[in-house]
């Protein structure tokens, strides 16, 4: 290869690389989430429905302690929910600040 055409070959792999880099989504951390037992409604959890159901959206009763649903870290509780699986379906009470 002659020096002009190397020129050109690595000005054009310059380009690629920058053209690649430009297009490239930006990578958005995720929020942290937690699983939030007793406040998903009937059918809306993400999953774990507890016994005779299968995964998301198979709750049979709204706030079903035995069903999650996704809720941002550090709001579950605040919101009247548990971080563990519990008895009952009583509609959750929030906690006042």
């Amino acid at each position: 290869m002659s020096v002009s055409a190397l020129k050109i070959a690595a000005a054009a792999a310059a380009l690629s690389a920058a053209a690649s880099i430009a297009v490239a989504p930006a990578t958005a951390a995720k929020p942290a989430k937690e699983r939030c037992f007793g406040v998903a409604l009937k059918g809306k959890n993400d999953c774990a429905a507890g016994p005779g159901t299968s995964c998301a959206g198979t709750s049979t009763a709204d706030y079903q302690g035995s069903a999650w649903k996704y809720v941002a870290k550090g709001s579950c509780t605040k919101m009247g929910g548990t971080l563990e699986a519990h008895a009952g379906n009583a509609k959750p009470v929030p906690k006042k600040r």
